[in-house]
């Protein structure tokens, strides 16, 4: 390619092959359309679908060279990346970019702004801000990387996009692997084109050389050809596929599948919900099995809402995450009470973030540290809230959930717990520690599976010895 970008060089992508274009089993079978399966046979969360194949495009080439309504530009958060895609772009597009992207003032991880194209042949440049990648908290990764795809795709069609130009959003630099990364892009361009596929006519993902290969490989999990390679597919997908089948669900129940009514007041809603819910079954109007069904509809709704709203200004907290595992082999949480700052931030995004978090720890045992050191009451979370989430969470985090170590708490916080435990919630009381040292937490958990934060190993020093101060505090925290 001329990296000066001749008009003559610009690609229409109307005359490029669509994913469904390039289908083997299609061509080689005499009757695809024909072909069914069995009743009891297990379907594939992305069913074949000829028309969402054809508004998709794999190409191997420059984004910047798309004649199309809108491409996208991966950048950081002042967007003055220089990355392979951004310098094509900012190359191509000419100097008025440089100055219209001054007028945006940046772009927080996760969101999706605006320009025209000026000399590219697209019309407009969508940039967007990927995460960067550590493996410890991988989860606010996913949900940082999910928010540019959707938000991108989201601005496309408010502005409606007849043709968007993806490139890989997650920039090498920025450490993302590219088949964990290439499995988000993928299953969340399926999931917005099976809802709002009205809208867009055509998905490029332009991809270098390297990337082809996993894009190759991975675009048939979700955009499979044929009922064959559907089938093939299936055992390919991850565990963790998301809330496809329970879009679906709300789906036949005549629900729909637009979470937008999930705003500021939603823990309101959701607690609203529940009471109307106890005074039906009070009254015998409602089944315990209807209920428990309506309950995880709503949980299900909460956790479609957590996967695509931008949760990186909570995660930046470092108030949950994952660490090690306890002596029985159970995966152990960290929660830093003092980094909770609960009267400055946004509860309903705090609810949304530890249930993004926690959906995929709760399927299996685990245990909770909860490190009540040097907190004030700025900290303390409301036992109402607390209620609530309890209320809202799936069942198998109340089931799974093993043991709370409660780290350094104080005589008030000791007379809450009882309070909270005897007369809010059940189940739980039996399971709660406290631990007035980090030696009594040891018997439980070995050291070197906790990430401390600095200041809970320098004040457990400071009241209990200075033993501990030998276990140096993560780099990270």
């Amino acid at each position: 390619m001329d990296p000066l970008g001749a008009p003559s060089q610009f690609v229409d992508v109307d005359t490029l092959l669509s994913w469904g274009d390039l289908c083997e089993d299609e061509l080689n079978s005499s009757d695809t359309t024909a072909q069914t399966f069995p009743e009891d046979t297990t379907r594939s969360p992305f069913l074949y679908n000829k028309d969402i194949n054809g508004k998709v495009v794999l190409w191997k080439g420059d984004v910047a060279l798309l004649n199309c309504t809108a491409i996208v530009n991966t950048s950081n958060e002042s967007l003055t990346d220089k990355n392979p895609v951004s310098e094509s772009i900012f190359m191509l597009a000419g100097p008025d970019l440089k100055e219209d992207l001054q007028k945006l003032k940046g772009c927080r991880t996760g969101e999706a702004k605006l320009t025209k194209g000026f000399n590219l042949a697209a019309r407009f440049i969508i940039h967007t801000v990927g995460p960067k990648y550590k493996s410890r908290y991988r989860t606010a990764a996913e949900s940082s990387l999910y928010s540019c795809y959707r938000n991108v795709l989201q601005l496309a069609k408010e502005q409606s996009m007849s043709s968007i130009g993806f490139c890989v959003i997650n920039s090498a630099k920025r450490g993302y692997p590219l088949e964990d990364a290439t499995h988000i892009a993928l299953r969340t361009v399926r999931r917005f084109l099976e809802i709002h596929g009205e809208t867009i006519e055509k998905v490029v993902f332009a991809v270098s050389e390297l990337e082809e290969a996993t894009y190759q490989k991975l675009l048939p999990l979700y955009f499979p050809r044929s009922l064959k390679e559907e089938s093939r597919s299936l055992p390919y997908l991850p565990a963790d596929i998301g809330n496809a089948e329970d879009n679906q669900e709300e789906e036949d129940e005549g629900l729909g599948v637009d979470l937008s009514f999930i705003g500021s007041h939603a823990f309101a809603r959701m607690e609203g919900d529940i009471d109307k819910q106890r005074k039906l079954i009070l009254q015998g109007q409602l089944s315990e099995a209807a209920l428990q069904k309506q309950h995880q509809r709503n949980y299900n709704r909460w956790l479609c809402q957590a996967r695509s709203e931008d949760l990186s200004d909570i995660a930046s907290l470092k108030a949950l995450y994952q660490t090690g595992v306890d002596n029985c082999g159970r995966t152990v949480m960290v929660v830093v009470g003092r980094n909770i700052p609960v009267t400055l931030i946004d509860m309903d995004k705090a609810l949304l973030y530890f249930i993004h978090v926690m959906d995929h720890i709760a399927v299996k045992e685990y245990v909770l540290v909860y490190f009540h050191t040097l907190t004030n009451e700025y900290n303390h979370l409301d036992s109402d809230f607390l209620k609530k989430l309890y209320d809202v969470v799936d069942v198998k985090y109340k089931r799974n959930l093993k043991a709370v170590y409660f780290v350094h708490p104080t005589f008030r916080s000791k007379v809450s717990t009882w309070f909270f435990t005897t007369f809010s919630v059940s189940g739980l009381k039996d399971k709660i520690h406290h631990v007035d040292s980090l030696h009594q937490l040891f018997s439980a958990i070995s050291p070197e599976q906790i990430d401390f934060p600095p200041f809970v190993l320098e004040y457990d020093a400071r009241e209990n010895g200075p033993y501990y101060a030998s276990y140096p505090p993560s780099p990270d925290l």
